[in-house]
């Protein structure tokens, strides 16, 4: 009822952490039994440390969060050496999937990360081309498909996992960029990241982030996000991974009948770090009273899709 496929890879349902929102797992283990889930994404990790930006770096805005925290992390080896086997800790003989998101400011950067977390048996790469809170907001890779593709290419040819790119929102054509890591070796694209935003404090008159642009995420983005999902879905071959503003089992099913084969669940998790786990039982209650599964939801409201008949 729940499996689901993300090219050569199979999940056992379609949920899974959003990078950046749940750490490597192993600090939500106290508040839920993760085993439950389908994957866990990892924060993004770098070649070298990251200190990350200045604070402040988080702000609260109506139905959302913005964020500028740089991809702070204590590098590669640490991960290697301290993180990556907590999270196949937890994940061990319970069907989990681990997928590692990382970080490069050049292409050397993430094929070198690439070998190495190929070497190390994680279950497959999230390549983040698409953070707003580096290299002074510039969003070099995702926001060319040339740039895209190379790397994706580079990443590809390195890596013995498959390779998932993180799209970025901030372009005017998200087919565009979806295509051009499809074309670079992709098996498959994780849409979206967060969305370029600002606060002001009027009284300080200036901004509410040190940065001043921050990533905009939570319930906020979810329609931009679903849409973007259902653009690439129907121009892509690879499988998508849709993440921006769920909150419920319903939120995921809006996104698998747009073209998602999984789903992530980011910013909700800050409130609530058990949710991912009950969205899983919610999926089960919800599937078995339509009489569907989540394969012949996938990419119903797509163009073309054949109608199905669901029980109320």
């Amino acid at each position: 009822m729940l499996t689901t496929t993300l090219g050569s890879l199979t999940l056992r349902n379609p949920v899974l952490s959003a990078s950046g929102t749940f750490g490597s797992g192993w600090e939500g283990r106290l508040f839920a039994d993760l085993r439950q889930v389908g994957a866990l994404v990892s924060k993004t990790v770098t070649v070298a440390p990251r200190p990350g930006n200045p604070p402040p770096r988080i702000h609260e805005t109506a139905s959302g969060m913005l964020n500028s925290i740089g991809l702070e992390n204590h590098g590669a080896d640490h991960f290697l050496a301290e993180t990556l086997p907590r999270m196949r800790e937890l994940a061990a003989d319970s069907g989990v999937r681990v997928i590692v998101n990382i970080g490069g400011e050049s292409v050397g950067e993430f094929v070198q990360l690439a070998e190495r977390f190929s070497a190390a048996g994680v279950d497959a790469l999230e390549v983040n081309l698409s953070c707003p809170n580096v290299q002074e907001g510039r969003l070099l890779f995702s926001t060319d498909p040339r740039l895209t593709e190379a790397a994706v290419r580079a990443v590809k040819r390195a890596a013995s996992v498959p390779v998932f790119a993180k799209l970025s929102p901030n372009v005017t054509d998200i087919v565009a960029i979806a295509r051009a890591a499809e074309q670079g070796g992709a098996d498959g694209l994780t849409a979206i990241n967060t969305l370029i935003g600002m606060a002001i404090d009027w009284r300080r008159r200036r901004p509410v982030l040190a940065r001043g642009i921050g990533g905009l995420s939570g319930p906020a983005i979810k329609p931009v996000a679903l849409r973007m999902v259902y653009e690439c879905a129907r121009s892509v071959r690879i499988p998508v991974i849709g993440v921006g503003g769920v909150r419920s089992a319903q939120d995921v099913l809006e996104f698998v009948c747009a073209g998602a084969s999984a789903v992530q669940v980011g910013t909700a998790q800050f409130t609530d770090p058990a949710l991912m786990v009950r969205i899983v039982g919610e999926l089960r209650t919800l599937l078995a009273a339509a009489g569907t599964t989540i394969r012949a939801l996938r990419g119903s409201a797509l163009p073309g899709a054949a109608p199905q008949e669901l029980r109320a």
